[in-house]
């Protein structure tokens, strides 16, 4: 008998209508309800149509509930203004959400609350209601541990207006400014500063913060983080076929469209021949990015698939005379390249035609690139883009990192490299040993009695003494096992360093 049928476990989950943001709680829900847990997910309202647009999919039939709450601004409005968004989630989409949980607890009571961290008014919804809350961490925990130190003031940080100086962190190979999140360099807007700041302040009132990663891949980071809020790795949240398990649910978040022409064009090619290019759903290169990247893979000689995604108008970002493409670029690369829109991204990786994978180095794409063991060349842009590239190249040691100048872009000659050394350079076959060998480390996580699967159930049988004595709306509940591990682990550090220090 599962948890949830001794306990009527209900979660609700509430994250932006953001691809990279809803996908892993779409992956985590998945997980949850094969055990037995009623899992509602809540998203902005903007992302109904999306979401429901292209997909015939029934969700209540996955045993995963969707429902929507506005963030204050029309559908209609434009959400490049990140700060008005953020701004008005802050203030609206706060009261929306209690709108929301008030309605659904008509006819149920939820057991716990799951937030990104980049909705963390959510917390404190959670908070005024006095249902316990968790944080699924959807980024590397390297980047939970480097916000988490530089917000709360727990390690020096160097003056980071230089992109050459050194930070050293427990857990961590030693970093460049360059390789840190870039929201909390000078150089970010602060919205996204201040969105993080919120997080931190907000952490006291979290009861489990669950990783998306998994110990394997970051294991000195995690323990590093014992001592003070640890965190607790639940992954990879990828598709369950990608780990070779039985799907429990065909329902997607996929908020665009896919060109199944790519699957037909791979099967012309040989195997290992492919260069797979792709930044994402919100990256768009600038002119120069596009140009140099587009010359150094027409003389790398070499097939390639590239996702260019489409405009606003519908047409594809090459299309735009911004962006100023080498002329004759496609006839030049006739036969050997195609470009698309948007490809079935876990379909592509699969493909045995597919050689590496040139990638802004978001955690999600990461992390499916990581399961079905692909090398990677790490293009990374902004957020934590840069640390999973330093990841990439210092400790997963799975692919290169493309070097750019103070401009952020990648000279032709750089990209060449890069492609050189991961397709067919001396370590091009480490590369692809180490890419497989991590895969089939993700799998054993994810498996009964794997590092991710006990991280669950201890979360979920916390969850079950939680509800089984009936405090789970009480002002004043019992400190839950996580908490009592962190006071445990705050005493035996404390006592580790008097030891050291005698």
């Amino acid at each position: 008998m599962s948890v949830a049928e001794k306990t009527n476990i209900n979660i609700l989950m509430v994250s932006q209508a953001l691809q990279g943001h809803v996908n892993p709680m779409l992956n985590f829900a998945k997980r949850l309800v094969s055990k037995g847990v009623h899992v509602t997910i809540a998203t902005t309202e903007e992302g109904r149509a999306r979401m429901l647009k292209n997909t015939d999919q029934n969700f209540s039939d996955s045993g995963i509930r969707l429902e929507f709450f506005s963030d204050g601004l029309s559908i209609e409005f434009d959400r490049s203004d990140t700060k008005t968004v953020i701004k008005s989630s802050r203030e609206k989409g706060a009261k929306n959400l209690s709108n929301l949980i008030d309605n659904l607890s008509k006819n149920q009571t939820f057991s716990c609350v799951i937030v990104t961290p980049f909705v963390p008014w959510a917390i404190d919804v959670a908070a005024e209601y006095q249902i316990p809350c968790a944080v699924l961490w959807i980024q590397a925990s390297a980047c939970y541990s480097i916000y988490y130190r530089y917000y709360m003031k727990i390690d020096s940080f160097p003056k980071l207006e230089d992109p050459n100086e050194k930070v050293h962190l427990p857990g961590l190979p030693t970093l460049e400014v360059r390789d840190l999140p870039s929201i909390i360099l000078p150089s970010s807007p602060p919205q996204y500063d201040e969105l993080m700041a919120d997080f931190s302040k907000a952490l006291d009132k979290v009861k489990w913060v669950l990783g998306s990663s998994f110990f394997e891949i970051e294991d000195e980071i995690v323990k590093s983080m014992d001592s003070l809020t640890p965190i607790y790795p639940i992954g990879p949240l990828v598709s369950p076929s990608l780990l070779g398990e039985k799907e429990t649910s065909n329902v997607s978040a996929d908020m665009w469209n896919a060109d199944n022409s790519s699957i037909e064009w791979l099967n012309s090619k040989p195997n290992s021949s492919v260069i797979y290019i792709s930044f994402g759903s919100l990256i768009v290169l600038s002119k120069k990015q596009m140009s140099n990247l587009a010359t150094a893979l027409k003389n790398s000689r070499q097939n390639f698939l590239w996702v260019v995604k489409a405009q606003n108008n519908g047409g594809f970002a090459w299309e735009d005379p911004a962006y100023e493409l080498p002329n004759e670029f496609l006839e030049e690369t006739e036969g050997r390249v195609l470009v698309v829109k948007w490809c079935a991204q876990t379909k592509v990786l699969q493909h045995p035609a597919v050689a590496c994978f040139i990638s802004h180095c978001g955690w999600n794409s990461l992390l499916e690139t990581l399961i079905i063991g692909v090398p990677v060349i790490a293009y990374p842009s902004w957020t934590d883009q840069p640390t999973n590239a330093m990841l990439i190249e210092n400790v997963l040691k799975n692919g290169v990192r493309i070097k750019v100048g103070e401009d952020g872009v990648g000279s032709v000659e750089e990209i060449e490299r890069c492609v050189y050394e991961v397709v067919e350079g001396p370590n091009a076959a480490e590369f692809r040993k180490r890419a497989l060998e991590i895969k089939e480390a993700a799998k054993k996580a994810s498996q009964d009695g794997g590092s991710s699967s006990v991280n669950i159930n201890k979360f979920l049988c916390e969850l079950k003494v939680m509800n089984g004595s009936k405090s789970i709306k009480v002002t004043k509940m019992g400190r839950p096992l996580s908490t009592l591990w962190k006071g445990i682990t705050k005493i035996r550090s404390f006592f580790s360093r008097i030891i050291h220090l005698g």
